[in-house]
């Protein structure tokens, strides 16, 4: 284990301050069942971002609530528990959209089960003798974080620029949700990253744990929207009906702008396995904070706590 300070990369961005979660708050009273008017696809799509995100953002809290008595650069024990904040406030944003989709007869339990199980059970802690075996154990879940939070920022930065969304009519609601957090994952972008490289930043777990990270998430992701699709109750199920999914949907709609693009998902891979590669580098903290400064969800948060936005 190496405890010594991290080197930093030169700042891209100036004004660095740890990031603090926003206590927001979200209305679904209004909100339709296909958000994306008449785009059942491009509603369910994201919606898996609804089941996904509660249990690995608590299995996140989790982990690195291990991993604090390890930090020995004070800059970052202020980031990670900035970061754990968030976190912990985005696994309850998108745990509260669930009661809505159940009263609009979608039940997400059956999929939400198979997601908890993952992480509490097989990523979960497990019961290895003190010492060596531990600390591995500890070192591949965080170094899975930071894989896995190379996309949270992918997506965060996809969605902050999705203007197809505004023009297709999606519900304000559901944009302005996805919108803080994906702002909150671009401005938080280097926690993880900077965490795997304090204590440990093996180029070859990155890599590997980079891989596994991705193709757990490829494979629940088409599994939700399959299940999404198969339980829409508004859908025709049957031959040639609309409850399907396909890779060319996904295709169509990210050449829209509707979802992320095939291409910028695929040119997202070699950009983490260069060796030189640091969060600070992608996406804008500007941007991510001007969109928090007029979300209407994190003003409200910040007007009860006094805080200024962003």
């Amino acid at each position: 284990m190496s405890n010594k300070p991290i080197r930093r990369p030169g700042p891209v961005e100036s004004g660095h301050a740890p990031p603090r979660p926003r206590r927001v708050s979200f209305s679904w009273a209004d909100t339709p069942l296909h958000w994306v008017p008449g785009d059942p696809f491009t509603t369910h799509t994201v919606n898996v971002l609804h089941l996904l995100l509660p249990a690995g953002e608590r299995w996140f809290v989790h982990v690195y609530k291990q991993v604090l008595p390890y930090i020995r650069d004070d800059a970052l024990r202020a980031d990670v528990i900035g970061f754990i904040g968030q976190e912990a406030m985005h696994a309850q944003a998108h745990d509260e959209v669930l009661p809505h989709l159940r009263e609009q007869g979608l039940d997400p339990t059956p999929y939400t089960a198979q997601v908890d199980w993952m992480f509490e059970k097989l990523l979960g802690d497990r019961t290895l003798p003190p010492g060596r075996p531990r600390w591995w154990w500890l070192r591949e879940r965080v170094a899975l974080i930071a894989a896995i939070e190379h996309y949270t920022a992918f997506l965060g930065d996809w969605v902050l620029n999705a203007d197809a969304l505004d023009r297709a009519g999606a519900d304000p609601t559901m944009l302005d949700l996805l919108r803080w957090h994906g702002a909150e994952e671009v401005e938080h972008r280097s926690v993880a990253f900077d965490l795997f490289a304090h204590i440990d930043g093996a180029y070859a777990r990155r890599a590997r744990t980079w891989a596994l990270a991705f193709g757990a998430l490829m494979f629940l992701w088409q599994r939700g929207i399959r299940f999404f699709l198969a339980n829409d109750p508004t859908l025709d199920h049957g031959p040639g009906g609309t409850a399907k999914a396909t890779l060319m949907d996904f295709h169509r709609r990210g050449r829209a702008g509707l979802l992320p693009g095939t291409g910028a998902l695929l040119r997202s891979v070699p950009g983490y396995l260069r060796r030189d590669y640091h969060p600070s580098h992608e996406c804008s903290t500007a941007q991510a904070l001007a969109y928090l400064a007029s979300s209407p969800a994190a003003r409200a948060a910040d007007a009860a706590t006094g805080k200024d936005a962003g």
